[in-house]
């Protein structure tokens, strides 16, 4: 009966025909004779009987194996999770019809000027007065040198920190040396970002600042300051560790180094070194004459320019430089091209970082995370859904956007009246500040600053600066959109979104 069986699923496989089937036969009987034999010999030596059940699975697993079986995987097609693919433009070109017939009335006027309520029972408290109050020093403790990395307010947060661990050590701070990055491949010096003279002056009663080392310092480690011993402070050290670990150094060598220097002093720190810290943000640090020149004039044009809503205008911090979608590893529509761009961007700037063993790139996961940049469509859809319509003044703050034609034309087509750097002031204004990306970002930083609302769209050092800044300077009661980028890209995904009298839903 058994040989029969075998015989019959041989015919049914349709392979060999008889001789194939006799073959199969003699195999078979041959394995079992082997497995009888080798579990004869297991029970006759008991010491082995605790290797039985591996012998006799890898026995009837070649048992098994000399039979032949047609096996076929059948994977069922799953869908994407929602919002997981970038589909904005399939949504775009199904509302444009819709947004395009909606005639500008009132609404927009309505939402820039009257979304936000200010809630007059409401007080804020702002970080530092407006003037700390001004206190004689005692001598100082030595010299602490510092350096600033990263990007515009990478760099800002960095020197007030400088300023804060300055006052905690009574140490003489050293103009921060700004180091130049990979990433932003920006030369300036301090002084071609901030005014130096303003920086020394107004904290001259709370923190001695000087341009350089003296020459009796200097002459210490043989004129070259990279002599100076370097204090490898760990990320978020507290007060205590400065005073316990720092100090001491400094007392002893006359001077210190600390390079890098970003976020290398802890959040929660006494209020007294806060209030110092917030003061030189808001109160020392300001920006270089011909910035401050040029910006002020981009202020007063966008004020002119929406004389129709009383000179309020929106700003838009937009981050879609291709080393930010290269840096999120998120998927748009750009197919093999823009995944071969990506992966050149990314080797360029972090060398390995996004190859290491293990590392694994989850472009949907990241989408429904709400870790992808907002395209400029989405931003304008976003925009125009809360209401905003086609006559207001939208200011775009950006570096240099990815495939710029192609992603910023759907959103200079809901806004026709967008401004960049670009449109605002003439080539001849900002000759002297290309080639330099935190210059340029000053002037973006200034125009957002002075905006009825300011849009983020991203995260990082710029909005969150921004923001405090804007809170400072208006009592608490600024105008912020800080967008659900979960929720949105949701909302972007859902086929059946509509687009009726100014609003999405």
């Amino acid at each position: 009966m058994h040989g029969h069986s075998r015989l019959g699923r041989s015919k049914s496989g349709g392979v060999g025909g008889t001789s194939f089937s006799s073959s199969s036969s003699k195999s078979s009987s041959t394995c079992s004779k082997f497995v009888f034999l080798l579990m004869s010999a297991i029970f006759r030596r008991r010491g082995l009987l605790l290797f039985a059940p591996l012998f006799y699975i890898s026995g009837m697993l070649l048992y098994m194996g000399s039979l032949s079986f047609d096996i076929v995987l059948v994977q069922k097609h799953r869908p994407p999770p929602p919002g997981s693919i970038y589909t904005s433009p399939q949504l775009f070109q199904h509302l444009w019809p819709f947004m395009e017939a909606d005639t500008p009335n009132v609404t927009s006027l309505n939402v820039l000027m009257k979304v936000w309520n200010v809630k007059e029972d409401r007080h804020w408290k702002p970080c530092a007065n407006r003037t700390l109050p001004q206190i004689e020093y005692p001598k100082s403790n030595g010299y602490l040198i510092i350096e600033a990395n990263g990007g515009l307010n990478q760099q800002r947060l960095s020197i007030c920190d400088a300023v804060a661990v300055a006052g905690l050590l009574n140490a003489t701070l050293v103009i921060p040396i700004f180091h130049l990055n990979s990433v932003w491949r920006d030369s300036s010096h301090f002084g071609d970002i901030f005014d130096e003279n303003f920086f020394i002056q107004s904290l001259q009663k709370h923190v001695h600042v000087v341009r350089e080392l003296p020459d009796d310092i200097l002459q210490l480690f043989d004129n070259n300051i990279s002599n100076i011993v370097n204090l490898r402070v760990k990320a978020w050290s507290s007060p205590a560790h400065y005073l316990k670990k720092v100090l001491p150094e400094l007392l002893e060598m006359r001077a210190v180094r600390i390079a890098p220097f970003s976020n290398r002093l802890a959040q929660s720190v006494p209020s007294k070194i806060q209030g110092l810290r917030c003061f030189s943000n808001f109160g020392a640090l300001r920006f270089s004459e011909p910035i401050r020149t040029l910006a002020e004039s981009m202020v007063d044009r966008m004020v002119k320019l929406s004389s129709q809503s009383g000179g309020k205008y929106v700003s838009v911090h937009l981050r879609f430089e291709e080393d930010m979608v290269a840096f999120s590893c998120c998927e748009y529509d750009g197919g093999a091209e823009e995944k071969h761009e990506m992966d050149i961007a990314r080797e360029r700037s972090w060398r390995g970082k996004f190859k290491r063993k293990h590392r694994i790139i989850k472009p949907g996961v990241n989408r429904v995370d709400g870790k992808c940049p907002l395209t400029p469509l989405e931003v304008g859809m976003m925009l125009r859904g809360m209401g905003f319509d086609n006559t207001t003044l939208v200011y775009v703050a950006a570096g240099k956007i990815y495939k710029e034609q192609k992603y910023m034309a759907p959103l200079k087509q809901m806004f026709p009246r967008l401004q960049t750097k670009n449109t605002l002031a003439t080539p001849e204004e900002l000759a002297q500040f290309m080639g330099h990306s935190s210059r340029l970002a000053a002037l973006d930083y200034t125009v957002c600053l002075h905006s009825e609302v300011f849009v983020t769209t991203q995260g990082g050092n710029f909005p969150h600066f921004l923001m405090g800044h804007r809170r400072y300077m208006y009592g608490g009661h600024a105008k912020t959109i800080k967008p659900d980028k979960r929720r949105l890209a949701l909302l972007f995904d859902n086929p059946h979104v509509r687009y009726s009298f100014g609003y999405l839903y």
